[in-house]
């Protein structure tokens, strides 16, 4: 995240000073840094794929602003010098953010080619936070905003909904109340906040939640409770993704907080990712395994069983990740068919994304925790045919005569 950056930089060059000191600057240089970790060169790491991999550990764990070092990377005969990043924004300074008058319409430079589609499902909806510590190997999202959750407070998130019925065209519907991952608003680690995040362990990982990290929905659950006392709101959704997982591990607040969701944040289908099922496949996501999903599933349905609600989980799937065999989405096809009592509609292939492990695993086809080589799928009608094992092929010819429906 750039915006305390841009600003240094700007002021740095308002003042006639030199902004490669900035953190969050990256700038090309003669000579490398000697304060800076040095990593593998370019050309050492085109050569040596394990080199490669050692250059994405430094890069990966060294992205927190608090105990981040700064890197370097010789290219050709210049060096490549990244500063640390800047510091993260504090709760003041995201609500002094939110509240600058956003127009929350097309720029008008665009109007004339027409409308778009998707400005109609954020224009209002409402950011709660930044960051995310799921850690997912696939998502960019834990390098490009960071792995530690830093919230707006509840007043301003208030003072945005109650803004929103000042609209004419607002017809009481938040579209959404949440972040990258919803249920993150509100809490962190102690120990993240004072000494940054840790280099040897992992806040969740396959069969594991770091016991320091408190999972508490007592945030979020409050300002979703009064959200919808604002006049003019009829109905606030939670669309954002939301990690099932966390639900069973926050003892206190978890079951009062999902039977908050049934009962009014949810447009009919609630997404979850489980993304695979196949435990070897998910420890290479870093997902969790399956009985989570199991036993949040449970839960789910026991709630809107008791509410009288007909509401739907839809699940987000991967075929063709690092690792995963023709023989996996079988297996995924079987759990999805047996234990969910469905036939997913929709999975995506996956598409390698810069600044993740998966991207890692693709290219170099090693377990970069082992070093083991590993199954990679890169044929593309292979990796269809992946997608094709799980998905019910029906739902795309309801789609082509318009009766496409979601299944629970």
């Amino acid at each position: 995240m750039g915006e305390i950056a841009i600003r240094d930089f700007t002021n740095a060059l308002a003042n006639g000073e030199d902004p490669r000191s900035v953190r969050g600057v990256c700038y090309i240089s003669k000579e490398a840094n000697e304060d800076y970790i040095e990593l593998p060169s370019h050309d050492e790491c085109l050569k040596d794929k394990n080199k490669y991999i050692d250059l994405f550990d430094h890069f990966y764990q060294n992205n927190d602003p608090i105990n981040a070092n700064g890197l370097c990377q010789q290219i050709d005969s210049r060096y490549l010098i990244q500063n640390p990043p800047c510091d993260y924004l504090d709760e003041k300074e995201m609500d002094y953010i939110a509240d600058f008058k956003y127009v929350r319409e097309l720029h008008p430079y665009h109007v004339p080619e027409g409308k778009v589609k998707c400005l109609e499902t954020v224009k209002f909806s409402i950011q709660t936070h930044h960051g995310c510590w799921g850690e997912c190997n696939f998502c960019a999202i834990g390098v490009h905003q960071g792995r530690t959750i830093r919230t707006r407070s509840e007043a301003n998130i208030l003072k945005e909904a109650k803004e929103f019925t000042t609209y004419k065209d607002f017809k009481g519907i938040i579209s959404d109340v949440g972040g990258p991952t919803a249920n993150m608003y509100g809490y962190e680690c102690g120990k993240k906040l004072k000494k940054g995040t840790c280099d040897d362990i992992r806040c969740v990982d396959f069969d594991r939640l770091c016991k320091v990290m408190k999972v508490d929905h007592s945030r979020h659950l409050k300002l979703l409770q009064n959200i919808r006392k604002v006049p003019g709101i009829k109905k606030a959704f939670l669309a954002s993704g939301l990690r099932y997982d966390f639900i069973s591990a926050d003892k206190k607040h978890g079951y009062e907080y999902l039977k908050e969701l049934v009962n009014h944040h949810i447009s009919g289908q609630m997404k979850v990712a489980p993304e695979h099922t196949s435990d070897r496949v998910l420890k290479l996501m870093g997902k969790p395994g399956k009985e989570p999903l199991i036993e949040f599933k449970k839960m789910y349905d026991r709630l809107n069983k008791e509410a009288g609600k007909q509401q739907f989980l839809t699940y987000y799937l991967i075929a063709a990740h690092p690792g995963c065999e023709e023989k996996d989405m079988h297996e995924l096809k079987h759990f999805t068919k047996h234990e969910l009592k469905m036939n997913p509609e929709q999975a995506q292939v996956f598409t390698p994304t810069p600044g993740t492990y998966s991207s890692v695993m693709y290219y170099t086809e090693l377990d970069p925790v082992t070093r083991k080589k590993i199954f990679v799928e890169k044929d593309t009608k292979r990796k269809e045919k992946q997608k094709d094992i799980v998905i019910d092929k029906s739902y795309y010819q309801r789609r082509k005569s318009g009766g496409a429906s979601f299944q629970s």
